[in-house]
């Protein structure tokens, strides 16, 4: 005669083996999950911002900026800057910024200033994403005269100009570096090499780049030699790179006088609301009153905008 079993030895059996499925299946799906980020990451076009293992935030709100033309618009500047932000991380950033830098003129200056500080922020926010676009910009110029020579050595040395890509993409530091990653990504999964350089030229556009990008897809296309080419390129870079080096250190006065300009107006503005407390207050509870701080910010603007247009050169 059979002993029945105990139900209790029953209870523990079952939940002990859901526990294995559940670790077995987590573990599978970590798994998983790593090969599918290493293959995103590998396959991912230009717009795809570099992943750097940390966790990111604001997930949901993510995927909806993504969905839109403003998401997208979005994703490709920031990935031309280099920035470790998502657009859903950016977005949510800039709208605390708006809603703080709000509150902070409402409370310090008038209610009348709320509204001018939030589209100041808005402003500030994207201005700032051109210069660090600007920045990498210049950057990656600095290295193309280095760039060029790699190429030239490995050209030079019997390679293919995929191989020399490759080479120089794991030699020469970011930005540089992880740009012809991505070329080299692009050439990996079937791409032409016009196409793979063209796209990085729209990523960072310069005059250099252009010249360099061209001399390449020619080269390419023709199928001679860039040895010659690539080693006159690489003396011209260098001394354009020094020429833009003594431009901008003689334009550094005319920069710093262009942002100077229209925080002396703010610090007027808080220097007489510290010294008659409330005028500032009183002077925008009338229509005359908000149209001259309006026509004053614009005129500070206008300035700022002659005094960067005057102060530019291309080198």
């Amino acid at each position: 005669m059979t002993r029945a079993l105990d139900p209790a030895l029953l209870t523990v059996g079952a939940a002990l083996f859901s526990c294995v499925l559940a670790v077995a299946g987590l573990q599978l799906y970590a798994s998983g999950r790593d090969r599918r980020r290493a293959v995103v990451d590998r396959l991912a076009d230009d717009r795809r911002l570099p992943v750097t293992g940390r966790g990111r935030r604001f997930a949901a709100l993510d995927r909806a900026v993504r969905a839109t033309r403003y998401g997208r618009r979005l994703e490709k500047r920031l990935a031309a800057t280099g920035l470790d932000v998502t657009p859903g991380e950016f977005t949510a950033y800039l709208a605390g910024a708006v809603v703080a830098l709000w509150l902070v003129a409402h409370a310090v200056l008038a209610a009348f200033f709320g509204p001018i500080a939030a589209l100041t922020a808005v402003w500030a926010a994207f201005a700032f994403l051109d210069w660090q676009r600007r920045k990498r910009t210049e950057r990656f110029i600095n290295q193309l005269p280095e760039l060029s020579r790699i190429l030239a050595n490995a050209t030079q040395a019997g390679l293919a100009l995929r191989t020399a890509l490759g080479m120089a993409a794991e030699e020469l530091e970011a930005p540089a570096g992880q740009e012809l990653a991505k070329v080299s990504d692009k050439l990996a999964v079937g791409h032409s090499v016009e196409e793979a350089l063209d796209e990085l030229a729209e990523r960072l556009p310069s005059r250099e780049l252009v010249v360099l990008v061209t001399t390449l897809v020619l080269a390419n296309r023709a199928g001679g030699t860039v040895v010659g080419s690539l080693r006159n390129l690489t003396r011209t870079l260098e001394e354009r790179k020094e020429t833009r080096r003594e431009v901008r250190t003689q334009l550094s006065q005319v920069t710093v006088t262009a942002y100077v300009v229209p925080l002396l107006g703010i610090g007027t503005l808080l220097l007489m609301n510290r010294i008659a407390p409330g005028a500032i207050d009183r002077m925008t509870s009338s229509f005359l009153g908000q149209l001259a701080v309006v026509a004053a910010f614009v005129l500070y603007g206008l300035g700022f905008f002659l005094i960067r247009r005057l102060s530019k050169i291309d080198v």
